[in-house]
């Protein structure tokens, strides 16, 4: 299976820039960013400079399109940092759907990717506890999409596909070993989280992909929360402990072989600093944050090892074993990391 990313056909290009009121194009260059399978392109015209995006299968159904796009539109009208969505030429609609795909034009916002700096990570973490503020009322039409990484079958279905003879990694037996192991330590997360009351705890909207290459920066600050396609309902501690982990993962060289297992923990304190700027999190959520961390970090590159044998680019065995490193390490710092958590 080609590992190649989607793309525009010109012919598709032509139509769905028909259909929006912006001038004449002046300049047209794809952006490589994000999701592979949603091609992105650079639209320059006389009118200003924009981003056309292709809604990837999965997330391109007209409810998950309208569900997003309702919650990108209320966030920005509290002032909250997003890409301010186009209309079509009809002036009603700001997704369009053609050929049974979906299409979503932005304004470009100006801004770098994300520096690792302290700065950076502090208000990485006080914009998810804002983002949270804003749609702790949030409600619409629509009933939303539910569920997370926490006690997943798919995560688990995922895991034994990988594990059993009909998995992509049937060659090499340390994956199967590999697999199961790391299906054996998300089980006992799950048990722990679910122990400290995950089923009690409020629901409201999150973002469900809160990590840097969703967003631009400027100044070391947040300019545009990006990407809003996992958006769902869900306990806040989710986006939390994914935001702790994707912020203070180390990585580095090409290899995942080479990647250190340990977190950043200055990194890891600044996020949950800027968190706790704004909201507080309660004693059972802060308690089920490393197991929380765990499930989310296996729970990520599960389904594309499990269809392809690959993540992105990278093996999907040699990451898998950088992943349980890394599980081990979080597992065996826990009491680190809920001191962070409390500072």
């Amino acid at each position: 299976m080609s590992r190649g990313g989607a793309y525009f056909s010109s012919e598709e290009l032509a139509e769905v820039l028909s259909h929006y009121d912006i001038g004449a194009i002046k300049h047209i260059e794809t952006l490589s960013a994000g999701n592979r399978r949603a091609p992105k392109k650079i639209i320059v015209s006389e009118r200003g400079k924009y981003l056309l995006k292709r809604r990837p299968r999965g997330k391109d159904d007209a409810y998950h399109v309208a569900f997003g796009h309702a919650v990108q539109l209320y966030l920005e009208e509290k002032g909250f940092p997003v890409a301010s969505l186009v209309a079509g030429s009809n002036r009603r609609d700001t997704a369009l759907r053609l050929n049974d795909r979906a299409y979503e034009l932005f304004e470009f916002v100006d801004g770098i990717r994300y520096d690792t700096s302290d700065e950076a990570v502090t208000d990485a973490g006080r914009q998810l506890a804002l983002f949270h503020r804003h749609l702790s009322d949030f409600a619409c039409s629509w009933k939303p999409l539910r569920g997370s990484f926490h006690d997943s079958g798919g995560v688990r279905g995922h895991l034994k596909t990988i594990a059993s003879e009909r998995g992509a990694g049937r060659t090499d037996t340390s994956l199967w070993r590999t697999a199961e192991e790391l299906m054996a330590l998300y089980n006992s997360c799950s048990i722990r989280v679910n122990e400290l009351g995950f089923d009690s705890w409020s629901e409201q909207i999150v973002h469900g992909d809160w990590h840097p290459g969703n967003m631009l920066f400027s100044s070391h600050k947040v300019a545009a929360v990006l990407d809003f396609d996992s958006a769902r309902v869900a306990p806040t501690a989710t986006d939390l402990a994914n935001g702790m982990l994707q912020f203070s993962i180390v990585a580095g060289r090409p290899n995942p072989a080479e990647w250190p297992e340990y977190l950043d923990e200055k990194k890891l304190s600044n996020f949950i600093a800027g968190y706790r700027e704004v909201i507080t999190p309660e004693d059972g959520m802060i308690n089920a944050l490393p197991d929380l961390m765990i499930e989310a970090m296996v729970a990520e590159p599960v389904l594309p090892i499990a269809a392809t044998g690959f993540f992105g680019y990278m093996s999907g065995g040699v990451f898998l074993k950088m992943i349980h490193r890394k599980c081990n390490w979080i597992n065996n710092n826990r009491s680190l990391i809920l001191e962070k958590a409390q500072i």
